[in-house]
């Protein structure tokens, strides 16, 4: 199994989850989300490992772009394409393990996929 990092180093929850990982002997592959934007079905994928319905829960609502893009009023694949679009709207940072994920919000809830 690989251990990836939808990581941005501005992040400090990233950076926190990271440095958890890290601490944990572990080397994830780190991915630069918002310079290699995941795919719609990367995030489709990452939606359903995480056992979310409503791809929203993993936006990040309160970025001017989710606002400028009037997606407020969208639902189900237009939200996965915004996110792969413009993938400063995905929440982060997103840790995957295999076919398991988690959000690392805080940085030790992805000790439950590890």
């Amino acid at each position: 199994m690989s251990l990836v990092i939808w990581h941005n180093p501005r992040c400090s929850k990233s950076r926190q989850t990271l440095a958890f990982l890290e601490e944990k002997g572990l080397s994830p592959d780190i991915r630069l989300y918002q310079e290699n934007a995941p795919t719609a079905a990367e995030i489709r994928a990452a939606l359903g490992m995480l056992g979310l319905d409503d791809p929203r829960t993993l936006m990040r609502t309160g970025e001017a772009e989710y606002k400028e893009q009037g997606l407020a009023g969208k639902a189900g694949d237009a939200l996965i394409e915004a996110m792969a679009s413009t993938p400063k709207l995905i929440e982060r940072p997103v840790v995957i393990n295999g076919n398991k994920a988690a959000l690392g919000r805080p940085p030790e809830s992805v000790l439950e996929i590890l």
